[in-house]
């Protein structure tokens, strides 16, 4: 017997077991790692997937569990195995940018004369802006509808009409998107009319699995790839641009502020400031928020500090060269206000800066921090002004 034998009945009992003697007593037992890519999610937890399908090959009648050098995990084996058998499964928190590109290259398209349906790719484009922005992550069955659909009118390729269903369905699946109902009973994207009636019924809130929504919301570089990869791969024959642009994710797509044009640099820098303006605009409870022990921020406004300082510090007289990034390809920056909020500083670009941890420190508590901020009020403004000054006229 092989995996391909093993039942829903064997992997619900090895999850039994699983929560019986806990994760690491099941791991040691049967001789398995914990997963890396791959979590079997069931009844609201998280199980390591290929561990569960080992241990329930032993369930089976007459059969031993199998180790894990007798079989391979992964989508292919133990993904497409478990999702048979009705369970979901998930991409876990180990997930890498590279592994994320390859997720996407593979996803499982209808096709029509050869061009491969934009359903998909659609909407998870539509996610990556969210979390790009920095939006909440789950979204209402309502909103999703509404605004997936209404990109299926206007970008799709006519025949996708307003099935916004069937991506998330399928996406679900795939294991990159999240639903708030039990996963097991998420209804499979193909057939007839059942899952249109059941995300009518239940109203799921949804969007993108955490690993997946953390990596695009931290990771330019990430982000770059993940667009790439679905246009590449996805729009053969059509245009992708009037999408992003309209989605925000064509300037952002770039994999670093240094490969932008100035000017298209400067044109997302000023859609930045004015998207910070109106975050603070007649929002007088925002205002006094500023100061209390939690202020409130703008997430525009540190995006585009960070885009304008080009991946360096934007203290003049910093001294470092640091050439080393995060293991999510960012830039070590932080942005920090020149005159604290708490103080009365303002939430705004303008008045804004990003500094290297060694600057920071200095501007915060080091003996010279007085001369260093006026310094710093002038760089910002500086810099601020070059950029949105480029566009006038």
């Amino acid at each position: 017997m092989a995996i391909k034998d093993v039942t829903r009945q064997a992997v619900t009992a090895a999850i039994s077991e699983y929560d019986r003697v806990g994760q690491e007593a099941f791991l040691g037992r049967y001789g398995f790692e914990r997963a890396r890519f791959y979590v079997l999610v069931h009844d609201g937890k998280s199980y390591d997937s290929k561990a569960i399908v080992g241990a329930a090959h032993g369930y089976l009648p007459g059969e031993a569990p199998l180790a894990a050098r007798q079989f391979s995990g992964g989508e292919a084996t133990v993904g497409r195995l478990l999702r048979r058998l009705g369970f979901a499964v998930q991409v876990g928190e180990e997930l890498t940018g590279g592994r994320l590109e390859r997720l996407l290259a593979r996803l499982q398209v209808y096709r029509s004369d050869g061009a491969p349906a934009l359903y998909q790719p659609i909407t998870l484009l539509w996610a990556f802006g969210r979390a790009h922005r920095g939006e909440p992550r789950l979204v209402s069955w309502q909103e999703t509808q509404e605004q997936v659909g209404a990109l299926f009118r206007q970008y799709g390729r006519g025949t996708e009409g307003e099935r916004v269903y069937y991506p998330v369905a399928a996406l679900h699946r795939a294991g990159l998107w999240e639903l708030d109902a039990d996963p097991d009973q998420v209804p499979s994207a193909h057939g007839s009319s059942i899952p249109q009636r059941w995300f009518d019924d239940h109203q799921p809130n949804g969007g993108l699995v955490q690993p997946v929504y953390d990596l695009i919301h931290e990771s330019p570089k990430t982000l770059a790839a993940a667009v790439s990869v679905l246009v590449r791969t996805f729009f053969v024959d059509a245009d992708p641009t009037p999408l992003l642009n309209h989605l925000g994710l064509a300037v952002a797509a770039s994999a670093s502020p240094l490969e932008m044009s100035f000017r298209a640099r400067a044109a997302e820098y000023q859609r930045l400031c004015v998207g910070a303006d109106v975050f603070w605009r007649d929002q007088e409870s925002r205002k006094a928020a500023r100061t209390s022990s939690v202020p409130i921020r703008s997430d525009d406004a540190r995006r585009a500090v960070l885009l304008r300082s080009e991946g360096r510090c934007e203290n003049p007289t910093c001294t470092g060269d640091i050439h080393d990034v995060t293991e999510t390809g960012a830039p070590i920056l932080e942005v920090d206000h020149i005159q604290d909020l708490a103080l009365g500083g303002d939430d705004n670009p303008a008045q804004m800066i990003a500094l290297c941890p060694n600057c920071h420190a200095i501007k915060t508590r080091g003996s010279t921090r007085a001369q260093l901020r006026t310094g710093l009020f002038a760089a910002a403004e500086f810099r601020h002004e070059q950029l949105v000054s480029s566009l006038e006229g």
